[in-house]
């Protein structure tokens, strides 16, 4: 497996209480079309960007509920080694929430928690995906991660996953905002979460074409903008949003040129 899938985002997955509502919801929205398959036995729907497959949707499993995890989106991270990454991830004071696992025809994963909370999945795909292109509607294209020692974490991640720190914005009371990237553009930023925030997560960004009607179209659609629209340093233009179910995501127009 080439080592170009490390520390890539390649796959993400929205588990939530009722996934048709939510299908119904993003592909208004963003526009995704759906394709159905089985993945493990499991009633499964890829989002669709054209012909090109970007993610998942799922039922929120019954001991996640159990767990007290609500709707959220969680990315795969790209790794040719998923055993090896789950266990320097216990080793760096993460931990394995669900050992590596092989999904027939799909891959091979492990979901991991940071030492701050934060939950994502390490993951080899059954062949390595084309290298990402300029962000157009309908691609994910900034991945925020909100956490206790914005520090502590990057050195988790760039253990595991050769991320490397690019450009640092100080945004005074609220700390420094921590960019990274994989040695290519980069892939979104890290910082201290504020006291309000009640539990260190990512945020994912997808790309529209008008931050404005899409925050509008969120609030018709049933979902809540908790945050914007506003334009952030640079040029981009954000709106941070809860789907109706309560699964977390952001829009992002990034900067002309």
């Amino acid at each position: 497996m080439s080592d170009d899938l490390r520390g890539r985002f390649v796959w993400y997955e929205l588990l939530t209480s009722d996934p048709g509502a939510a299908i119904d919801f993003y592909t208004d929205l963003i526009g995704w079309g759906t394709a159905p398959v089985e993945a493990g036995g499991m009633p499964y729907t890829m989002w669709m960007k054209g012909e090109i497959p970007v993610g998942g949707v799922m039922q929120l499993p019954e001991e996640a509920v159990m767990g007290g995890a609500p709707p959220h989106w969680l990315a795969y991270i790209g790794t040719s080694d998923v055993d090896a990454t789950a266990e320097q991830a216990g080793q760096l004071g993460g931990s394995v929430l669900v050992p590596p696992t092989t999904i027939p025809e799909a891959g091979r994963f492990a979901l991991l928690q940071d030492p701050q909370g934060a939950v994502i999945s390490a993951y080899t795909p059954p062949e390595v995906p084309p290298p990402a292109g300029e962000p157009s509607p309908g691609c994910f294209s900034w991945h925020e991660l909100a956490t206790t020692d914005y520090e502590a974490a990057f050195d988790f991640y760039s253990t595991l996953f050769g991320w490397v720190k690019t450009e640092a914005m100080d945004m005074g009371e609220a700390g420094i905002y921590q960019m990274y990237g994989a040695g290519g553009p980069p892939l979104g930023g890290m910082f201290n979460r504020p006291p309000e925030m009640p539990v260190s997560a990512w945020l994912y960004y997808i790309d529209v074409e008008d931050a404005e009607a899409s925050a509008a179209r969120v609030r018709e659609l049933g979902g809540l903008v908790v945050n914007g629209p506003m334009e952030v340093p640079g040029g981009g233009h954000i709106a941070q949003c809860s789907d109706p179910q309560g699964a977390m995501f952001a829009i992002h127009v990034p900067a002309a040129g």
